[in-house]
């Protein structure tokens, strides 16, 4: 993941080269040098009742670009029954699904949220993304790929299910980029960030948005 998506770019950012931050080898890289857990953002808690008003714990939910964030184990503690994870890093996918075999509710699957032909279309009651948008917007031809990952993740979700965007960039970019796909209505949230986060990193502000996109019925 990254910070945030604007046309701007911190040295910090610099220095990471954000050209890498859409490909499978940075990732890789990165989680063997880390294995965390770490959370993009914001952590389950504040975001729990937000997802109370959209999801149900019956529901079959896909959490796209999950790292190795606990937001999926914290979901299920908390009663949601199905929720499949994929990332396209192998090393986290292979280092999560060790730590989680005994939680079948928790799945995990190395996939590129660009390409998810994997699964059937109409498949998933809600698709959580806690700051992979704002990784692909940061990398090498953004608007294709985001328009790519947008498109699948709009096949993916069933009538009437959820696209919940948890994103640092700029509310009025992702805003438009959203639109672009005129599939679902969209409500926006603000959130606070993590305290944790927001200290360990020099960000110009200390809140991100959630957006709600409900798909429309075919």
């Amino acid at each position: 993941m990254t910070l945030g998506g604007s046309s701007s770019s911190s040295s910090s950012s610099s220095s990471l080269g954000t050209h890498s931050y859409g490909e499978t080898a940075y990732w890789d890289d990165r989680y063997r040098k880390d294995g965390g857990p770490f959370d993009w953002y914001q952590k389950y808690a504040p975001l729990s009742p937000l997802f109370d008003l959209y999801l149900r714990r019956s529901h079959r939910l896909l959490l796209v670009g999950c790292g190795n964030s606990v937001l999926g184990e914290s979901m299920v503690d908390d009663g949601y029954q199905d929720i499949i994870n994929i990332d396209i890093s192998t090393v986290v996918i292979e280092a999560m699904q060790q730590k989680y075999k005994d939680k079948p509710a928790l799945k995990y699957l190395k996939m590129d949220v660009r390409d998810m032909a994997g699964f059937e279309s109409n498949s998933f009651d809600g698709v959580i993304d806690k700051g992979t948008l704002d990784s692909i917007m940061c990398g090498h031809n953004a608007h294709e790929n985001a328009t790519k990952m947008l498109e699948e993740v709009a096949r993916v979700l069933k009538d009437k299910g959820v696209y919940i965007l948890i994103t640092y960039g700029d509310p009025s970019y992702r805003l438009c980029v959203l639109k672009n796909l005129d599939t679902w209505t969209i409500n926006m949230h603000v959130i606070g960030l993590n305290q944790g986060f927001c200290c360990c990193v020099d960000l110009p502000r200390c809140f991100c948005m959630m957006f709600l996109c409900t798909k429309f019925m075919l």
